[in-house]
């Protein structure tokens, strides 16, 4: 009875006489509590479900929040186990005087609770006091109202609890399953116990090298089209995959290639080093790529942030170049009294016309194949299917503000997406002489990366060249020309300058005069609200960029610390040894600087490699939501990593303190 007395004293003890480890898994732990409750209240407060546009930001979130709880739950579980791994000898002491293993268990049992009472509660009270700071920092990003109240939700403290209660409980159940298969004298000594070399080096070195190299072939070759997202988790699979097999393996295999150069090896300090790293650089390797990858996730996360925000402008006005525009049946009303109409707006708005377009098109989606345009392909080839605009030589000249004229059987094409780059044009078996490949065109925006859903726009010469196209499409579809003619439209766009309340107006009234005009009207496209949607689905990204960038930083500090003061309690015993054989301070001290420094740079330089790599696929995803500008993303790239390695060194140099004081003794 009294053993089951004393758990309770020795699990309190534990938690303080193991603090150099225990603290920090404690700060890790409360602030992967803060970080998830604080989305889980958002996500429940009634206000981000009411608030305009706010429905994009929302689903934002509830992504994020699963990410979320996929990245803390290795996280977490990879702090317990080295907190596990160096409470072994102690466990090992309490089972040799008496304690049998179901009171270790109950023991462990109460330092679980002890460290979830702590996590949760300090999480949740920090979540308490900063979730409205976020809340109105998400607002902002997402250019929502900011005048409103954040509402406390004990839903978001519920879902919240009940998540980390498995969380803890699973590193509970993970504790207990090596302590009840090995013997007391193994627990001693497994804190202490030496890693085996791995093996088949050459094989898994080799199997390194292909899976990086093809990860970074995908990376490289993957392409803006449907399978992009899952060429995008293929990459990083087989980086992450090549990351641990060249460090755990490809690093054992180049130290043994070190110990056969003799004129290398048998230096002092290099003989000390190489061997040293040699044995136990499996494990060494492990917490290496470990760091690696979340140095590249911190690099990446953060490029991918400061690059969405620096480019929302552009993103959203390639969407929407138009303030407002509308498009109608030409046969009942001009696009003389829509403009009209227009103008007399701006002025009671108080807004001036930048732009006032009005032009006439008809939209034919079409394969392309080469030369030719022909109907729409399968699926399968989906990506060479195309929307094919027709407008006249007369509003081209009043969109572009040239002077261009055409000869009968030419014509002037415009893609939105790559060049056409041919002499002549084949549709549907009329064929054509391209005159000149326009290159810019508002209102259609221009990027020749965009690969996925560019459009060609072809300018012919007058109402009658275009009445060809639209009868010979009619017979490949068994439409009638008559019915194809009808389809269409005159769209006019309208860009303002002035204030946002008179942009708002204007639009409104706008939009209420033209759905007045019943059977003329086919629909309007308010600019100004499609931006703004995009603003806030884009801040809900920039949101969770910034807080999961916050998070891998603390993933990689806690990992880094952690080496420092696992490779600190294994080095000690054999510094002690030098010591004694003779080797003097100032070897010992060199020694540990080449370490250290090795240490240090291996992780660095593969997560800049696998960043800069990564560089060309992170473009093709930016790309996806419209956002096309390399040398933003570069420059912001290069930023975010002298930034990183900054602040890595200064985190590494402060976090090797624990090391020399261990090793120091």
């Amino acid at each position: 009875m009294k053993k089951w007395k004393l758990l309770p004293v020795l699990a309190a003890k534990g938690v303080v006489q193991n603090g150099n480890v225990y603290y920090p898994y404690l700060v890790s732990a409360i602030f992967s509590v803060f970080v998830y409750f604080a989305f889980t209240s958002i996500l429940h407060n009634d206000l981000i479900q009411t608030l305009p546009r706010s429905a994009y930001a929302w689903i934002m979130l509830m992504i994020g929040r699963v990410l979320l709880g996929i990245i803390l739950l290795p996280f977490l579980y990879y702090a317990n186990s080295f907190l596990i791994k160096r409470r072994k000898k102690e466990l090992g002491l309490y089972s040799l005087l008496g304690l049998e293993k179901k009171h270790i268990g109950m023991m462990l049992f109460i330092e679980m609770l002890i460290g979830y009472g702590i996590s949760a509660g300090g999480g949740i009270l920090f979540g308490i006091v900063f979730s409205k700071l976020l809340f109105l920092l998400l607002l902002r990003l997402s250019s929502l109202p900011v005048d409103v109240e954040f509402v406390f939700t004990w839903k978001a403290v519920k879902e919240t609890l009940v998540f980390f209660a498995a969380v803890f409980f699973l590193n509970y159940i993970c504790n207990l399953i090596p302590l009840h298969r090995v013997r007391p004298a193994e627990l001693l000594s497994g804190s202490r116990k030496g890693e085996k070399e791995p093996r088949f080096l050459k094989l898994w070195t080799v199997a390194g090298l292909l899976t990086l190299g093809a990860g970074y072939t995908v990376a490289v070759k993957a392409e803006l089209d449907g399978m992009i997202f899952c060429n995008f988790f293929l990459a990083v699979f087989l980086v992450i995959t090549g990351t641990y097999f060249l460090f755990t393996s490809g690093s054992v295999a180049f130290l043994r290639m070190m110990r056969t150069k003799p004129h290398i090896y048998y230096q002092p300090s290099n003989f000390i080093t190489i061997s040293g790293m040699y044995y136990r650089m499996k494990k060494s390797a492990a917490g290496l790529s470990n760091i690696c990858i979340f140095s590249t996730m911190v690099i990446i996360t953060l490029t991918c942030t400061i690059t969405l925000y620096a480019g929302i402008d552009d993103i959203t006005h390639y969407n929407y170049p138009y303030d407002i525009q509308t498009s109608y049946d030409g046969s009942g009303i001009s696009s003389a009294q829509v403009e009209e109409k227009a103008v007399k707006l701006a002025e009671k708005c108080d807004q001036t016309i930048l732009r006032l377009d009005s032009f006439e098109e008809i939209v034919f989606p079409c394969g392309k194949e080469g030369i030719k345009f022909q109907e729409e392909f399968s699926s399968e080839r989906s990506r060479d299917n195309y929307k094919v605009h027709f407008i006249t030589l007369e509003d081209y000249n009043r969109l572009s503000g040239q002077r261009e004229e055409l000869s009968d059987g030419q014509v002037i094409i415009y893609s939105t997406g790559a060049d056409y780059n041919y002499k002549e044009m084949d549709f549907m078996g009329i064929t054509a002489e391209v005159k000149k490949e326009a290159g810019e065109l508002f209102p259609y925006p221009k990027e020749k990366r965009n690969k996925f859903n560019s459009e060609f726009i072809i300018i012919v010469k007058n109402a009658e060249a275009r009445r060809d196209y639209i009868k010979v499409w009619s017979e490949r579809t068994l439409d009638s020309s008559e019915d194809l003619e009808k389809t269409i439209r005159q769209r006019t766009g309208i860009v303002l300058e002035g204030k946002d309340e008179g942009k708002k107006e204007f639009a409104a009234e706008f939009a209420g005069w033209c759905s007045q005009q019943t059977g003329f009207f086919m629909n309007v496209t308010d600019g100004m609200e499609g931006r703004a949607i995009l603003y806030s689905m884009n801040g809900g990204l920039l949101f969770i960029g910034i807080l999961f960038g916050l998070i891998f930083f603390m993933c990689l500090l806690l990992v880094m610390y952690y080496k420092q003061i696992s490779e600190g309690y294994e080095d000690q015993g054999s510094f002690e040894i030098m010591k004694k054989v003779g080797m003097g301070d100032e070897e010992i001290q060199d020694t540990i600087r080449k370490q250290i420094l090795m240490v240090f740079v291996l992780p660095l330089a593969g997560s800049l490699v696998h960043a800069a790599v990564g560089t060309v696929m992170v473009s093709r995803l930016m790309a996806a939501i419209m956002m096309f500008d390399i040398r933003l993303l570069t420059f912001c790239e290069a930023g975010v990593a002298l930034a990183f390695i900054v602040v890595y060194g200064v985190s590494y140099l402060t976090t090797s303190k624990s090391y020399y004081h261990i090793i120091k003794g």
